[in-house]
């Protein structure tokens, strides 16, 4: 098979970012990238499909024709950029489209609906999908607003992989521009790309994405570092040069007498952000390390590459303890080659990876590869939809155990980074399994099952009886001992636990079971408040009153809402603070309490000017129990938002009011909005429908859309409700339903 490189890449030599760029991309005029774009795609793109795309193209040049970059340059040369990245993963023609109007609902007059009536519902999805996740904010400090932006984000991911991977490239053409924005925009977006973006095009496989993304990072968080590396690197390019030329005629000449001589070989450096995490991490100087060479060798086929395992050991002397299988056992990005470390005959280390044509689009594509295949290679497809949703899963699984935005995050970011290193073991019968390096007999534990964690009493691995703490090794073999007189998990076991789930699994038993004990410090804290505070708690403490606010926060009883307080998920003061607006406004004259209803009928009034008018925001649909905040317009309405609405990130905060809901008793219904992603299996409509009929849910429409890359569905339920808590227990009963991946609350157009 040949040697397959892009139209317009450059061969990757030395390690000066411009090698891993397109050669095109200098070029501002926007004919000669959209010529550049077409040419990429003419082979392997429909007329059909070219002329859909000329008509995306068309369309963006119009609408951003009087925008302009801070570079100068018209606004389309950015989305014609970032669809040749997209071609170049080989993307299909609906999310090259996308990459070309992705900016156009958010900066220019057109809408979703009208990008659906021109290119169709999947494009308006994508298009709408990038455009909220570039109204995130990755601030530091803002650490609540960023959990639930990586929330949102790994559902994004879940319902349809292309809408990140059309952000990825959004975010690899902005980073590639950088130099036009304020030293302090450059540090904020280059620690975003480090710590959000790269890790999740590493954990998706598009290593092409990822090494750039690194490199460009450390380009303005560690400018000093980077500038050394690369007088460095170019001082020695001449010796690296012929060095890695003269083995690679060596290994290539000699693969000749395994019969590999259609073996391809080629040689490079490691990239920037390579060499820095090795001289921080080994401590050492860029002369220090020493395997900063690499030689790749493609061959035809699983044998071959074993064949060329021996035929380089037989050529080289291996270093011991620097052979890595990951063709027997696979990276969980689906990455799979052979690594290993050998001594030149001059003495200098370099590394050796030996892989197949297919496995090589896989390394530089990732989970992107299976839109390569365009004979139809249903396997290489489902195999790569299946890898990314094992890991969706996980993560999603976190977002709907995990209350504590500061633990997700934290646990989230780990995940992210520590999956560059695995470690891979099995099961008593084979089963191969896949953890974070550093995991421990419990993080298997809870990887195999939860009830198999929380009945853990002991473990053997390969044979012999181990402790829990006992880090495991490649290869292992694991047999975990369970009992049903088990005590629970430990502690401890936080203390040295590697996998966000495995530390999820063990919080959320805690929380399970320390319920008594969780109960009666949220009773004795509002107790000290009410103290402190001087308020007569025997009068807010009324059935009716709790009731009204165990509702709005979706709790079942009054006991759940003691239970949040004492474990910390719900401040006393701000439960206490609403009993007390209830207990106010049931005393109130009804004179005065006719008062008090907001016009419109919207169930929310203006804490300092009661007649004020009221209007529901349409962008964010809140309902009773939502945290509320209200917007002045300029026709003196008050737009009433939830105070988590992305929206309210780009409005004037002096316009900004105090609202309140009041009237709970009222027959009044809100318009409220979900998405049930779950697997395409037989039964599954019926059994959700049901389950909305059995809530006794006033549905008013419903729209389903299947998504067959992935096998599976969403299903957008829009319907009204009395409050948020009734929102809550519908939601919580679809997600309990076996095939259901998430379920997502969405807005009311």
């Amino acid at each position: 098979m040949p040697n397959e490189k892009m139209i317009g890449e450059e061969k990757m030599s030395g390690n000066d970012i411009s090698c891993i760029k397109d050669t095109y991309i200098s070029s501002t005029m926007p004919e000669e990238l959209f010529g550049a774009l077409m040419n990429i795609l003419k082979d392997d793109y429909s007329d059909e499909q070219l002329q859909k795309i000329e008509k995306a193209y068309n369309l963006a040049n119009a609408a951003h024709k009087e925008q302009r970059r801070k570079s100068g340059e018209p606004y389309i040369v950015h989305p014609l950029c970032v669809a040749i990245i997209l071609a170049k993963l080989h993307m299909d023609a609906d999310t090259i489209i996308g990459g070309i109007l992705h900016d156009i609902v958010e900066d220019t007059e057109m809408t979703k609906e009208g990008v659906a009536q021109l290119f169709g519902d999947d494009v308006a999805y994508l298009v709408e999908g990038v455009t909220k996740l570039t109204n995130f904010s990755w601030s530091a400090d803002k650490t609540d607003k960023q959990a639930e932006n990586l929330r949102k984000m790994f559902i994004a991911m879940a319902r349809d992989i292309r809408v990140v991977i059309i952000k990825l490239a959004d975010r690899l053409h902005n980073m590639r521009t950088l130099q036009y924005m304020k030293p302090e925009k450059q540090q904020e977006k280059a620690r975003e790309t480090r710590d959000i973006y790269a890790p999740i095009a590493h954990r998706l496989g598009i290593s092409r994405i990822k090494v750039e993304l690194d490199d460009l990072a450390i380009k303005y968080l560690e400018p000093d570092v980077y500038d050394m590396l690369k007088k460095r690197l170019e001082d020695t390019r001449q010796s690296r040069e012929q060095f890695m030329q003269e083995v690679s005629e060596e290994i290539k000449e000699h693969l000749k007498h395994y019969g590999l001589e259609a073996a391809h070989v080629e040689g490079r450096v490691k990239h920037f952000f390579s060499i820095y995490k090795k001289m921080v991490n080994q401590d050492k100087t860029v002369e220090q390390v020493d395997d900063v060479f690499a030689i790749k060798i493609i061959v035809d086929s699983e044998k071959d590459c074993y064949a060329a395992l021996g035929a380089v050991h037989e050529l080289y002397k291996p270093i011991l303890g620097k052979f890595r299988d990951y063709i027997a056992m696979p990276k969980a990005n689906m990455y799979r080659s052979l690594h290993t470390t050998v001594i030149s005959k001059n003495g200098q280390p370099f590394d050796i990876q030996i892989r197949t044509w297919d496995m090589q689009k896989v390394a530089e594509y990732g989970i992107t590869a299976h839109w390569q295949y365009r004979d139809g290679d249903g396997d290489n497809h489902a195999d790569a939809e299946k890898n990314k949703m094992l890991w969706l899963r996980e993560i999603l699984e976190l977002h709907n155990d995990m209350e504590d935005n500061h633990e997700f995050l934290s646990l989230v970011k780990n995940d992210l980074d520590i999956f560059n290193d695995m470690v891979h073991c099995f099961t008593p019968t084979g089963e191969h399994k896949t953890l974070p390096k550093g995991s421990t007999i419990v993080d298997f534990a809870y990887s195999v099952h939860t009830a198999v964690g929380n009945r853990m009493v002991g473990a053997k691995v390969n044979g012999k009886l181990t402790p829990v703490d006992y880090v495991i090794q490649n290869g292992d073999r694991i047999e975990i001992l369970d009992s049903d007189k088990s005590t629970g998990p430990s502690k401890e076991w936080l203390g040295f636990v590697k996998s966000a789930q495995a530390r999820s699994k063990i919080n959320q038993w805690f929380r399970s079971q320390n319920r008594d004990d969780n109960i009666l410090k949220g009773r004795k804290a509002i107790e000290s408040y009410c103290e402190v505070k001087s308020i007569n708690l025997g009068d807010i403490l009324k059935p009716q009153y709790m009731e009204k606010i165990y509702r709005k926060y979706g709790y079942s009883d009054w006991d759940s809402v003691l239970a949040a307080i004492g474990h910390g998920s719900i401040k006393e003061g701000q439960v206490v603070n609403k009993l007390t607006e209830e207990y106010i406004g049931g005393k109130l004259p009804d004179a005065l309490r006719n008062q008090r209803q907001p016009k419109n009928n919207t169930g929310v009034m203006v804490k300092d000017d009661p007649f004020m008018e009221t209007k529901l925001s349409r962008c964010c649909s809140p309902v009773p129990g939502d945290d509320i905040i209200g917007y002045c317009t300029n026709g003196g309405i008050i737009s009433v938002h939830r105070k988590d609405c992305t929206n309210l990130q780009s409005i004037d905060t002096d316009k900004l009011v105090d609202v309140e809901w009041i009237d709970a008793d009222s027959d009044i219904k809100y318009n409220a909005g979900i998405d049930v992603i779950a697997e395409n299996r037989p039964g599954m409509l019926a059994r959700l429908s049901g389950i909305a009929a059995e809530k006794k849910i006033d549905i008013r429409s419903l729209n389903i859309r299947s998504n067959k890359k992935n096998n599976t569905i969403i299903m957008s339920m829009h319907f009204e409700i009395a409050d948020r808590g009734e929102l809550v227990e519908f939601a919580r009963a679809l997600r309990v339903v076996d095939g259901v991946l998430d379920v997502v609350r969405t807005t009311i157009k």
